[in-house]
């Protein structure tokens, strides 16, 4: 049965249009999807995740890993294990749009209150905007890197560069061209992104098994490319004094943390799913096998590298630079172009742009949120982020997933501990409902507990971001490598025990008796 036909599974659907919504926190983008208007099944989901987990940064995952002086095999397992980990919580935050059909920022206003969501979810927009500038950029940097290939002009210099820009002008302008392929996605709508998902992940599989297949012939064979010789050059000489677990847990740590993004806003996209069946199915097919596979191809690809150039070549750019062909580096452009276009409109736009939206739902709408987004991926100069891979694991990752975990913390408990899943769709959308929290609009107690988890993790991303500069007793850095973990369960354990000391008023009572829709 096509999914245009299909009939979606009422039973574990409860969405209902809600009854006379403030017209602060309610419009149409916002509003519940409700069962007759589902049309995401498996394969969709499926699709979604092979759409952003194929990208360069996930080609590149594995470099950092290995670079550090893990083997291929510790490697690969390190992002199995990560997004075996990081799939509990989507799964478990992507419930709740199923049922109900609401957004990310909609959710949030059950646990923080009807205006205390808006910090959480403008912490999670913040974050997309930094993923969706790095993820521009390097379609960008591809469109330049491949251009001079094409064209055979001699590639940017130090004396090309800009002032405080830091790019050349051909570097900063084919960064604005993919950009303005993003932003006129954004434009067309959530059913124009689900099309790009849905079409992009068979291509985006074929082009990865086909960059396999090269590697494999051109190296000799699989088993002369993950060689010890071979992967000995590969993993240079950190692997002398390698020890494995002081670099498994903070790897681990950043691996959770690569997606940490999604398993916050998942909702977003489950909310036009048939079933949670479907949701469930999807994710478990999408995420952990496209990671890992993506992850082994960038693996073996870079040590054929060695074979045929002599040197590992990590970024698929760089190698794609050494063809000759002008019809190999053509139609890698446009594969490259599709891969990191895919990736991120729906994982670094479509969450921002309802977060925004939450602002202000009668000013800003999903598209206004999406151009909102965009401009703030331009002004944080994704380039000089991006450009270190030490400080792109264990900074930027790390860092933000800290951050994040302490939301999913508190997220996870109200929804499933406290209200054992019922929610009243009406009063996520009133001022005066049982979420407005005695009319402040605050819950407290989650803003409290979100303010506990991360504390604890910003010594050690102080001491990280610094460069050392910053002095910290070895007992924070310590725990920084266990980042997403410990803020996680701390936020957890910190609002279930403010919750049930501290009751919210009688009007916002969140027991199960009260929370039917």
């Amino acid at each position: 049965m096509s999914s245009s036909s299909r009939i979606p599974n009422r039973a574990d659907i409860e969405a209902v249009a809600p009854s006379g919504p403030s017209a602060s926190l309610y419009n149409a983008d916002l509003a519940p999807v409700l069962a007759h208007n589902r049309s995401w099944g498996t394969w969709n989901i499926a699709a979604l995740w092979v759409g952003m987990a194929v990208c360069i940064p996930t080609y590149t995952l594995a470099a950092g890993l290995i670079s550090q002086g893990m083997t291929w095999t510790q490697a690969l397992i390190t992002i199995m294990l990560g997004n075996l980990i990081v799939l509990v919580p989507m799964i478990l935050n992507a419930h709740a749009g199923t049922r109900y059909g609401i957004p990310f920022p909609v959710l949030l206003r059950a646990s923080f209150g009807t205006m205390g969501a808006n910090v959480p979810a403008l912490m999670r927009a913040m974050v997309a905007c930094g993923w969706f500038g790095i993820q521009t950029w390097i379609g960008g940097s591809a469109i330049y890197t491949l251009h001079s290939v094409i064209f055979g002009f001699e590639p940017a210099g130090p004396a090309d560069m800009m002032p405080i820009i830091g790019l050349s002008a051909g570097q900063f302008a084919s960064f604005l061209v993919f950009w303005a392929i993003n932003i006129a996605v954004i434009l067309a709508g959530i059913d124009t992104i689900k099309w790009l998902e849905t079409l992009a992940a068979p291509f985006l599989i074929a082009i990865g098994l086909g960059l396999l297949a090269w590697g494999i012939t051109a190296g000799g064979g699989l088993g002369q490319i993950l060689s010890a010789e071979t992967v000995a050059s590969v993993r240079g000489t950190s692997a002398d004094t390698f020890s494995f677990w002081a670099a498994f847990w903070p790897n681990l740590t950043a691996m959770v943390g690569f997606w940490a993004t999604l398993s916050l806003n998942i909702p977003d996209f489950t909310r036009y799913a048939y079933s949670q069946k479907d949701q469930v199915a999807g994710q478990l097919i999408g995420l952990p096998f496209t990671m890992t596979l993506f992850s082994f191809i960038g693996i073996a690809v870079t040590s054929a590298t060695v074979i045929v150039f002599g040197e590992a070549i990590w970024d698929p750019v760089l190698l794609l630079g050494r063809f000759e062909s002008p019809i190999i580096v053509g139609f890698a452009l446009f594969a490259l172009t599709i891969a990191t276009l895919s990736t991120n409109i729906a994982a670094n736009v479509v969450s921002p742009a309802n977060d925004f939206a939450n602002l202000a739902p009668s000013k800003i709408t999903f598209r206004r949120g999406g151009l909102i987004t965009g401009i703030i991926g331009i002004l944080i100069f994704p380039w000089k982020l991006y450009s270190d891979l030490g400080n792109y694991i264990f900074t930027w990752l790390i860092g933000y997933s800290s951050l994040l975990g302490a939301i999913g913390g508190v997220m996870l408990v109200d929804y499933y501990i406290i209200r054992r899943a019922r929610l009243s769709v009406d009063s996520l959308y009133r001022t005066d409902g049982r979420y407005s929290y005695g009319g402040s609009g605050f819950n407290w107690r989650a803003l409290a507990a979100l303010a506990i988890g991360i504390i604890p993790n910003v010594p050690g991303f102080l001491a990280q971001a610094t460069g050392g500069a910053l002095s910290v007793p070895a007992f924070f850095s310590t725990l920084y490598t266990y980042a997403w973990f410990v803020s996680l369960a701390i936020s957890a354990l910190a609002y279930l025990l403010l919750t049930r000391a501290y009751p919210p008023p009688e009007g916002s009572d969140p027991s199960p008796a009260l929370s039917q829709t």
